[in-house]
């Protein structure tokens, strides 16, 4: 079986690119792993699932909420290939900090981590994006970051412990489906 893009693009960027140095020898293990500020790089399994409910195309516009060690970042700048622009927000500035320095280990001019503003969900003045992932869990899901979603976009965020993609139609119409049920650092 030929390996999909999502395969290729974990390849194209190896987890241990984006560990703590004292953690990069456990880049295999299917978990999370702490990277600092309560924060953890995701389990492989969970961000491939991710990844692939997302559908990431060529050439969208991705906003990745949650950047943490930027390897979602990288993952999904490999995904869009140059034509694309992927945004990586981080509300910790020493993870904004760390995400840059490891998402610089890459190719990817098109792909950046920035400092989240508190209290505001995504980067909506910008808006909007073709693919938003969101990396922490919600307790609802964010109308906020919904409503930055182009027309035929996706977005898969957890929300109180569940897997949600939120597929928007060409007439801006919502559907919404479940896929499981996972744990994540909280969405704030």
């Amino acid at each position: 079986m030929a390996p999909d893009r999502v395969d290729e693009a974990f390849a194209a960027a190896p987890r241990e690119w984006f560990l703590p140095e004292r953690e990069r020898d456990r880049a295999s293990y299917d978990g999370p792993i702490e990277i600092g500020q309560g924060q953890t790089n995701s389990q492989p399994r969970t961000v491939a699932a991710m990844l692939r409910l997302l559908e990431v195309r060529a050439g969208d516009r991705v906003l990745d909420v949650g950047s943490g060690s930027g390897w979602t970042t990288g993952l999904l700048a490999e995904l869009t290939g140059p034509a694309g622009d992927v945004r990586g927000l981080e509300l910790e500035p020493d993870l904004v900090a760390f995400g840059r320095a490891n998402l610089a280990r890459g190719d990817w001019a098109w792909a950046r981590i920035e400092q989240a503003t508190p209290g505001v969900y995504g980067a909506p003045a910008d808006a909007p994006y073709d693919r938003i992932l969101v990396s922490a869990e919600a307790r609802e899901l964010p109308a906020t970051l919904v409503e930055q979603l182009a027309p035929e976009g996706r977005m898969v965020v957890p929300v109180a412990g569940e897997m949600l993609l939120v597929d928007v139609d060409p007439d801006g119409e919502q559907t919404v489906t479940r896929h499981g049920f996972y744990r994540f650092v909280p969405l704030r």
